[in-house]
């Protein structure tokens, strides 16, 4: 990664423990679609769109899960290393999603982390818009520090960090190893 911060790095959760987080996720995820028909999995670009592939499968491998409509969206406020590229969280519509109906459909948003909650909020309001049944958000770490009134239905792992830590999420295929890694500034 080239915007990979300097400083020390700890790992903080390992593959094997992140393949159990996904699982139980999974299965959280799994309780909240009970008796609902039309789902819609939207991964949000970079990282959010691999977990949502793995949630994905694991919906349909362990729960029967099979028939959801899978979705990414690209969103971006901030680089890796949590510098401002934008002050406005910028959302770059794919063309084949303009006359996107999910009318009736369960929504889920899969995000890497929840920081400030400037991406969540504006895949929620853009995805609001089609005016789905219901939209719920699911996030593989959530830091605790949204300023915005934004909340995750389902949580990975939650981790209180110094503002000026970053919270690192290495998913495949943009990283080679699945894990959670701590930058400290230094």
């Amino acid at each position: 990664m080239t915007d990979t911060p300097r400083g020390r790095r700890v790992c903080l959760y390992t593959p094997s423990q992140l393949d159990a987080i996904v699982d139980d996720m999974a299965r959280q995820t799994a309780g909240l679609l009970t008796g609902r028909t039309q789902i819609a999995i939207v991964g949000i670009l970079r990282r959010g769109a691999p977990l949502a592939d793995r949630l994905q499968a694991r919906l349909a491998g362990i729960y029967g899960l099979t028939d959801c409509v899978r979705l990414d969206l690209q969103i971006k406020r901030y680089a890796d290393d949590l510098t401002l590229l934008y002050p406005e969280t910028r959302l770059t519509e794919n063309p084949i999603h303009a006359t996107l109906d999910l009318a009736d459909h369960t929504v889920l948003v899969v995000d890497d982390v929840m920081y400030r909650g400037h991406s969540m909020l504006r895949a929620v309001e853009y995805l609001a818009a089609r005016q789905p049944a219901e939209i719920r958000t699911v996030v593989l770490v959530d830091r605790g520090a949204s300023k915005l009134p934004v909340r995750t239905d389902i949580v990975g792992v939650r981790l209180d960090v110094a503002p000026s830590d970053v919270i690192e999420c290495n998913v495949p295929p943009y990283e080679s190893t699945f894990r959670i890694d701590l930058m400290q500034a230094g």
